[in-house]
Order: C-alpha cells, then structure tokens, then sequence
C-alpha cells in the first residue's frame, strides 16, 4: 500500500455527508493535541498532509483521506479541551459517536495517547467501545521521544499488560518527530484495509 501517494478527500461535517463509496477505511481517534494529524502526516510522508495545530480541537470535521481507490484514512475530532461552544461540540461528538457506531467499512481503529498521561478516561472509553463492536483497535503511544528509553518500554509493557486478555487490541510506541514506529502502523492499517475488501 503506497501510504506516500494519499491526498485529501473530503472533510464531512455530518455522518450523511461521509463518502458513499468507500470498501474501507481506519480511522484515527484520540484526545485533542494527542498528535492525530502530525500522526497521519509521518505515516504518509507528508508534512502538510492533514492539519495540525497548537491549538487543540482544531479538527472538527471528519476528515477522509484517499489512500488507494474506495479506501481511506480518517482524521476524528479530537475529545477534550476544544476550544469551541458547547453545542458546537455537543453536535460533533454527536456526529463522531454515530460515525464509530454505524460506519459499514470501518476495519480498524488507530487510537493515539500521549506516553506520559496513557490511558485516560476518554482512551479507556474508546476501548470498550472497539472491544463490544468486535472492531480491532490498535494504540499509539505517542510523543514515545519524550521519554527515555527505558521509561517508554515500561509504559508499553504496563499497558500491553492490561490489554492481554482482550483480543484485536494491540499497542505500540510511536514518535511523529523521531519517525519512531512508523513501518508498524502502517503495517497494521495495510492489513486491515485489505482484509475488508
């Protein structure tokens, strides 16, 4: 799957406006600022691929990305701190909910958290919720350089600790700047979007 050759679609602004003609497609979810786009740009090879910002909850859209024909990346609204009024966000995580929930050729879920505040509610949320709709969900522990070494591996084993009895959730350390990890999820999200065609 050639991740370098991936543009832009569309964004949606509603569950209705998402592209009828999709075989599959992994999205990215996470906390705002958990590093989502900058997390699609590294795994495309692009830098300005998907856009990111210092300020979080910029992405309030769902935006699709074509990464071969009828198959997509998809960057969610991030949950948390957006800086927008509340029945702005009431209707996008509306929109989020349904897509997650009622969205055919979802195959698989990239979920990324920050390695030095893993597994908050909203992450642990995202979970259970993969975990009841049978969908595969796989972690990124992000910003893995800010951490040493050592630190990092423990993180990761302490969370793989507490994933081992469910199945099809997996999780790995990932660093946008570093391009730490990035052959791994793309490994991931090439076998899920070719298992669903």
């Amino acid at each position: 799957m050639n991740f370098n050759q991936t543009q832009f679609l569309t964004s949606a602004a509603t569950f209705s406006d998402c592209p009828k003609n999709s075989l599959a497609e992994v999205a990215f979810a996470g906390r705002s600022n958990a590093g989502k786009s900058s997390a699609i740009n590294s795994i495309c090879n692009q830098s300005r691929l998907a856009r990111t910002s210092k300020t979080p909850g910029r992405t309030q859209l769902l935006n699709f990305f074509t990464i071969e024909s009828n198959k997509y990346l998809v960057d969610l609204p991030g949950y948390g701190f957006a800086k927008v009024p509340l029945k702005v966000k009431d209707q996008w995580q509306r929109e989020l909910e349904q897509y997650l929930r009622q969205r055919k050729p979802l195959s698989g879920l990239i979920l990324l958290s920050d390695i030095r505040h893993p597994l908050k509610e909203f992450d642990r949320m995202m979970v259970d919720w993969a975990v009841h709709s049978n969908l595969p969900l796989h972690l990124l522990l992000t910003k893995a350089d800010k951490l040493k070494r050592g630190a990092a591996q423990n993180t990761l084993l302490k969370v793989q600790k507490e994933f081992e009895t469910l199945t099809d959730v997996s999780a790995q350390l990932f660093s946008s700047l570093k391009n730490k990890g990035i052959e791994e999820v793309r490994e991931r999200i090439s076998n899920w979007l070719e298992t669903n065609n």
